[in-house]
């Protein structure tokens, strides 16, 4: 076979190829515009996830600052309640040489030396946050106050407190000894009383009314009949 012949047979084989590398490059546009269109997408998808994410990390962090903030408060309260107990079982054995010094005051006996002393355990027991109360005229209060005397009194309308034996004494809100006292009650039935009394009064005024009416009207009568005489 000649060489002019071996050409004629390679350029329908060459022509085939380049038809193939035409078609090929027509086939490979169409996934270039595809491939965009996907990535969008999954972009599309993993921000979403992403701000999912971040949410739920948001919601763990404020809920656990949310349960450390009341971790410190439940023991702030603690370490104040522990500390009242203790002063208040401290201030509790002095409340006795506190009685002392009030009744010496009463009796004008806080003089001199004591008066210094007293003073200043009172000034040092108040920085410690002991309150004293219970005061005369108070209503009676069972949680505040124990009744040691009990009286009746037409002056007060409720359980009054009218003399206070022994003052109390308390730490914020923590009772260390209730005020002792004695207290006063309304009369029982006072006010049926004093309407029957007022009843009773005007029904003795007008009986003299009466009296004095027919006494005035026996007198003119016989006056009439001396006259008729006459």
């Amino acid at each position: 076979m000649t060489e002019e012949t071996r050409g004629n047979t390679e350029e329908p084989g060459a022509a085939s190829g380049k038809a193939a590398k035409g078609r090929d490059a027509a086939g490979s546009k169409p996934a270039a515009g595809a491939a965009p269109a996907e990535e969008t997408e999954a972009g599309t998808e993993s921000v979403a996830d992403l701000r999912k994410q971040l949410a739920e990390r948001t919601a763990d962090l404020q809920r656990l600052q949310a349960e450390y903030q009341n971790y410190r408060k439940r023991v702030e309260r603690d370490r104040v309640t522990v500390r009242e107990i203790a002063v208040a079982a401290i201030l509790e054995n002095l409340l006795p040489v506190l009685d002392d010094i009030g009744r010496a005051r009463d009796h004008d006996e806080l003089t001199g030396g004591f008066k210094s002393v007293g003073e200043s355990l009172e000034t040092v027991v108040a920085k410690l946050g002991l309150q004293q109360f219970g005061k005369q005229g108070e209503i009676f209060d069972p949680q505040l106050h124990e009744a040691l005397m009990h009286s009746y009194s037409p002056d007060v309308e409720e359980t009054t407190c009218v003399q206070i034996l022994q003052p109390g004494y308390k730490i914020g809100d923590r009772i260390i000894r209730p005020a002792r006292v004695a207290v006063a009650e309304p009369e029982p039935g006072g006010s049926s009383v004093s309407e029957g009394a007022k009843e009773e009064k005007t029904d003795t005024k007008g009986d003299a009314s009466a009296k004095d009416a027919e006494g005035a009207k026996s007198a003119t009568g016989s006056k009439d009949e001396s006259d008729a005489e006459k």
